[in-house]
């Protein structure tokens, strides 16, 4: 194996093999130039404009392929894949290039193909006339083509800045571009703003991308500046919809022009399939001859609007557009904002308008050179043809003329080849006449040429009258980022009324009230029993308290939807608890308004506001969820205060109203005396007081804090179950 192979540094293998390679990709494939082209384009635009197809019939693509492999070294189908994307068909563009006749595909569908070549039909639309514009008068350069036998122009002398009105994408080694489309009056009236106020507002005059799928961008002015400043960023782009009442559906009409129908439906379909929205019966591609349609079918009780943003959030009929103008400027990669691409391009147009200035300077001069010459002989006409009648030789007659009316060999030849029937009076004036008019227009280039300021003046004029030609109105509506809903997670979750029960050994059932109505017996386990029932709502937080004052926060949704014959989800599992460990109590809301009072076997009450257990993280778990210093005998939620009975151990009862206890926001606070030891008596039991039965409560009421009085025989009675 010795001799095989030899050492090369890395950095000269990335010189010799990598960097050729990658400078070919970015300079001859990839990036857009300032015409709004990249090479492959050019090549085959200027093969149609040759072979006139800017003004004839339209010919078959194939034909148009062939023609351009003269130009483009790369097979048929790269060169047609190219032309598909520049016609009217495939409504890639906002101002197509190629009209087009037969299947080209559709820009927003991914599995719609285009037919062969052999099947359709092309030819330039009338906007290529200013692409074209003055190109036969040395506007633009020309090299050869890759076998030499042919020329081809290094940039198209485009009269407007298509880079900015056409959408170009390109991935090239090491960098990419990305540059979206504008409308074409916007793009105009703002580069004729920008010309004659470099301190323009642009966004006053280019309000913001257009695509030929049309849509809805969300501005956010900020960004915009940013991205026209910088030419980086991204901005969102949504789908257009209508409801149609009658068959209770949705139709998507246009189409972010980043994404595809299948994309679309294929998303919508994945998210009907995990009941993510239960609205959505059907999705269907109705698209036809009339443009695209996608239809979706929802439930007649709901909501198009609350679908519809929730789709935005799941789907791409919402998508983001990233901006990455790199544009080559003289065979540099350049990323540019909008204005340095205006600058460039004025520039560049400025120095087209000049040298056709100078071309025309040139064949003017020309002509006023011969007819100069052909005045000569309007002094003497028989002496001119008298000296052509007695030159013996043919070759001599040039020279004679030469020296008989002492002009040059151009003015001679000119002279020479003048018919014999123009050789008259009349003729020659007529011809002579123009004289004055030549000189007049040479004078008039020449300032062109010469004054910046008329130049430019050309400039606002051809694109007024571009704009005013060719110009349409957007298809992008513009809705500012106020007017559009933000959606969160919640907006996902179903907002119905549900019973939560718990039970001794730890388990939670939740269950809609819907399907509580139908359901039988409630099956527990063995030994277990529910210690609370709870009404609320599935979009609450529930706040779980434990036996050593800890308490768990969950999301009611997050629970699973049981029945009454079910065992439900039991905490321990869900919540982690510690061996010794059990729920309690549960209380449920959705604003954290509101008190919990607290009871202690001491006597002690605490009222602690719910708001101290809102937490701005995600929290799970909170300590010293209350004082843990005296057991817990109870605890209530309160919306506001009301009136409580506490039992004693040694029977005695005291009524007393929450209002009485200071609200506090330490959450273990050991509260305040409420009901008074005595003889070592503690707090047994406390219960709202309309679930007291006390025959009669204000006998019970004093302020706190109290001993109470005795429990009446009456009230032993009824209450002897329910307290012991």
């Amino acid at each position: 194996m010795e001799g095989k192979f030899t050492e090369q540094p890395i950095v000269d293998t990335l010189k010799i093999n990598y960097m050729p390679y990658a400078m070919s990709v970015i300079v001859s494939r990839a990036i857009p130039e300032i015409d709004g082209l990249k090479p492959s384009h050019r090549k085959l635009l200027y093969t149609m404009f040759k072979m006139g197809l800017l003004k004839g019939q339209k010919t078959k693509s194939a034909n148009v392929v062939g023609q351009t492999m003269k130009l483009n070294p790369h097979g048929d189908m790269a060169i047609y894949e190219t032309l598909v994307r520049l016609t009217t068909g495939n409504m890639a563009l906002l101002h197509p290039l190629v009209e087009s006749k037969g299947n080209f595909g559709r820009v927003y569908s991914r599995d719609m193909k285009f037919a062969a070549p052999r099947y359709t039909e092309v030819k330039l639309t009338e906007i290529c006339e200013e692409m074209f514009r003055d190109i036969d008068k040395d506007t633009v350069d020309f090299v050869d083509n890759y076998d030499g036998t042919m020329t081809e122009p290094v940039l198209l002398p485009s009269a407007f800045p298509n880079i900015l009105v056409n959408p170009n994408q390109g991935i090239a080694v090491g960098m990419a571009s990305n540059i979206c489309s504008f409308n074409l009056r916007e793009v105009c009236e703002a580069t004729i703003a920008y010309i004659k106020n470099d301190n323009i507002d642009l966004i006053e005059y280019l309000k913001a991308p257009d695509f030929s799928t049309g849509g809805q961008i969300i501005l956010n002015e900020q960004e915009m500046r940013k991205i026209y400043a910088t030419g980086r960023g991204s901005f969102k782009v949504r789908a257009k919809y209508r409801f149609d009442k009658q068959n209770s559906c949705i139709e998507i009409y246009e189409i972010p022009y980043t994404t595809t129908t299948e994309a679309i439906i294929e998303a919508v379909a994945e998210i009907i399939k995990s009941g993510k929205i239960k609205d959505i019966t059907d999705i269907r591609d109705e698209t036809d001859l009339e443009g695209l349609k996608i239809t979706i079918d929802i439930r007649r009780s709901s909501d198009p609007d609350t679908i519809m943003n929730k789709l935005f959030k799941l789907t791409p009929l919402e998508d983001s557009f990233g901006c990455n103008f790199n544009i080559l400027i003289d065979q540099k990669p350049m990323v540019l904002g909008v204005l340095g691409i205006l600058d460039h391009w004025i520039q560049f147009r400025m120095e087209c308008i000049r040298r056709k200035c100078r071309f025309e300077i040139e064949k003017k001069r020309e002509r006023l050179h011969l007819l100069t010459g052909l005045s000569k002989i309007l002094l003497d006409i028989d002496k001119a043809i008298r000296i052509i009648r007695n030159t013996e030789q043919d070759s001599e007659v040039i020279p004679n003329l030469m020296n008989g009316f002492d002009i040059d060999r151009e003015q001679a030849e000119f002279i020479a080849e003048i018919r014999l029937r123009n050789l008259n009076k009349e003729y020659i004036i007529k011809q002579t006449s123009d004289i004055e008019n030549l000189r007049k227009e040479i004078a008039d280039l020449e300032d062109i040429y010469s004054r910046d300021s008329r130049i430019l003046d050309i400039i606002c004029s051809q694109l007024s009258e571009i704009a005013k030609k060719y110009g349409q109105e957007r298809r992008t509506e513009i809705i500012s980022e106020h007017q559009v809903e933000e959606i969160t997670e919640d907006n996902f979750i179903e907002d119905y009324n549900v019973r939560l029960f718990l039970t001794n050994q730890g388990y939670i059932k939740k269950i809609s009230l819907v399907s509580l109505r139908a359901s039988g017996e409630h099956k527990l386990k063995e030994d277990d029993y529910i210690i609370q029932e709870l009404e609320t709502r599935n979009k609450t937080d529930l706040l779980l308290f434990s036996n050593l004052g800890v308490v768990y926060k969950l999301k009611t949704h997050e629970l699973s939807d049981s029945k009454a014959s079910s065992l439900g989800d039991y905490l321990n599992n869900i919540l982690k608890l510690e061996e010794n460990e059990k729920i309690v109590k549960m209380i449920a809301t959705d604003d954290y308004k509101g008190h919990i009072l607290f009871a202690y076997e001491n006597g002690k009450m605490a009222k602690i506001t719910l708001s101290s257990y809102a937490t701005k993280t995600n929290r799970k778990k909170l300590a010293n969820a209350y004082n843990t210093e005296s057991p817990l005998i109870d605890m209530f939620y309160l919306e506001e205060d009301g009136d409580f009975a506490a039992f004693s151990s040694i029977d005695k009862v005291l009524v007393f109203n929450t209002s009485q206890i200071n609200p506090k926001t330490t959450r273990d606070s050991q509260g305040v005396w409420v009901l008074k030891s005595k003889k070592g008596s503690v707090l047994r039991k406390i219960l709202p007081l309309k679930d007291a039965n006390l025959s009669d409560p204000e006998y019970y009421r004093a302020n706190i804090p109290a001993i109470g009085c005795y429990l009446k025989d009456e009230d032993k009675e009824d209450n002897q179950i329910r307290i012991f």
